[in-house]
């Protein structure tokens, strides 16, 4: 059996170390997921395995013969391919240019792309993955979970030998990801090994061989997926017992915070809800079904075409984010790296970003406050960093989430809309952001989470509305807080 190994790998960046001595092997055939905390150094080893950076120390080998790998190309050229979880995708091209950038010399024909090879070819792939979208259409009008999908296929049309999957499933609906799988399974039977980055524990005991666990820079452990359990591996991964996964507060509601009525866009078409202080209120449904653009119509994103918004008894007019934000609404959205965050902006900035006007005086900014503003939340949110003059590009996903969640909590809001917020981190920071929920909850502040990992949805809200279709299709809460309802909802059925 063929077996790429990776033995000793260090790596340090400005004498920092972020690797010590790792080991990692993947077999033809067999999935191996890789686990561990934001920061444990996974990304690090991986563009290490991918050629974008290059190892102090340690040796890589395939097949038995030791192999340098300086560039992409290099590793490319030796089958080993990456579905990245930041989409590596071209927004303003259609969907079949995007398959075709770096493999234009297959498309060609007397130095032309041959497009009807190509738009059959991308047709052929987009089919095995259900996705049924036109492959000329521009890639900004697909979804954020279709995208991922092309990501996806983009990897599927390379001969690749092993194949790492970072996060693939991050914004994929249940239906998807089960065609994921189906995917997965195929491409082990066809001898491809496959490294499996997931922080959806679920999903490895349905596809992983063996896990291998990295905590601080350092190799822990690789067990077998049949001898192990969820919090055995959440316990490598921390270094410490998490008993509780969703660790929900009881609290008792207050007056309420905001009551939409009737709600319609151009992408939302009849929603009515309410929320109330010291609760947290849930907003789940199929991809497709509106959730995030509900949270766009509540946070001045999106105008309303009829329909009106209630705030703590006054009629809302919001015509832009900003009068959203002074009525008490902010929202943390989804696409933290594009939509919520400036990355090459230093930590201090980002969190200062939404109230600038507090630390500003005769249009100056007071450096001194704005840097006593980060510290305060540095503290707060436990973000995992040598200096708030760091660059956010430079935090783990887990650590830039608490940034855009920081910036905004300083604007001491009413209700806090949270689209996706656990997506892509790990265990542990997902805990520091649940407790952070209840503490706001606690402290009769109102969230509104919008969740795709419906067990964390049910776990963590008090109760739960589900779309279906632009719709408000049915509110579930105490006993009725049940996957098996939350489908017959979310599928346009009834509980």
């Amino acid at each position: 059996m063929a077996q790429l190994e990776m033995k000793g790998i260090s790596k340090a960046f400005s004498g920092v170390k972020v690797l010590q001595g790792v080991d990692f092997q993947v077999g033809s055939g067999e999935v191996v997921a890789l686990l561990g905390e934001n920061g444990a150094g996974k990304s690090t080893l991986m563009k290490i395995l991918t050629g974008v950076y290059q190892a102090d120390e340690g040796q890589i080998s395939i097949d038995g013969e030791a192999r340098v790998l300086r560039t992409i190309r290099d590793a490319q050229d030796l089958g080993i391919g990456m579905i990245y979880q930041e989409l590596n995708l071209f927004s303003n091209l259609s969907v079949a240019e995007n398959f075709l950038i770096g493999r234009e010399g297959k498309f060609k024909t007397l130095g032309f792309v041959n497009y009807p090879l190509l738009y059959e070819k991308v047709s052929a792939t987009m089919e095995s993955l259900n996705l049924n979208r036109n492959p000329k259409e521009r890639l900004s009008d697909l979804s954020v979970g279709e995208q991922q999908l092309v990501e996806i296929g983009k990897s599927l049309q390379q001969e690749v030998r092993f194949l790492i999957m970072d996060e693939p499933t991050s914004a994929l609906s249940k239906g998807e990801t089960d065609r994921l799988f189906e995917i997965v399974h195929a491409l082990k039977a066809k001898g491809v090994g496959i490294i499996y980055i997931s922080h959806r524990l679920e999903e490895l005991f349905r596809v992983a061989d063996r896990v291998t666990v990295l905590r601080d820079g350092r190799f822990i452990a690789t067990v077998p997926t049949e001898e192990t359990t969820e919090r055995e591996l959440v316990s490598l991964m921390v270094g410490r017992d998490i008993a509780e996964r969703y660790p929900h507060e009881q609290s008792s509601p207050g007056e309420s915070i905001l009551r939409a009525e009737k709600l319609k866009t151009l992408a939302i078409r009849d929603v009515s809800l309410e929320i109330k202080g010291g609760e947290i209120v849930g907003l789940g449904g199929l991809m497709g079904s509106g959730r995030t653009e509900v949270a766009r119509a509540l946070s001045g994103i999106d105008s309303l075409q009829s329909g009106r918004i209630v705030m703590e008894g006054r009629i809302l007019h919001l015509r832009s984010p900003a009068s959203a934000i002074r009525s008490g609404i902010v929202l943390v959205t989804e696409d933290r790296k594009n939509e919520g965050l400036l990355l090459p902006f230093t930590i201090r900035e980002n969190l200062a970003l939404p109230t600038l006007s507090q630390r500003s005086r005769l249009g100056f900014i007071r450096r001194q406050a704005e840097g006593m503003n980060a510290q305060e939340w540095v503290g707060k949110l436990r973000i995992k960093t040598h200096s708030v003059e760091q660059a956010t590009e430079n935090l783990s996903g887990g650590n830039q989430q608490k940034v855009v969640i920081g910036k905004w909590l300083a604007c001491k809001p009413k209700l806090l809309i949270l689209d996706e917020p656990t997506r892509g981190i790990d265990v542990g920071a997902k805990q520091e952001i649940y407790q952070l929920m209840n503490r706001l909850k606690l402290e009769g502040r109102a969230v509104l989470m919008i969740s795709s990992d419906l067990p964390e949805l049910l776990g963590m809200s008090d109760r739960v509305y589900v779309m279906h279709e632009g719709t408000i299709q049915g509110e579930l809460q105490g006993r009725e807080m049940q996957q098996e309802a939350f489908m017959r909802l979310a599928t346009g059925g009834e509980v």
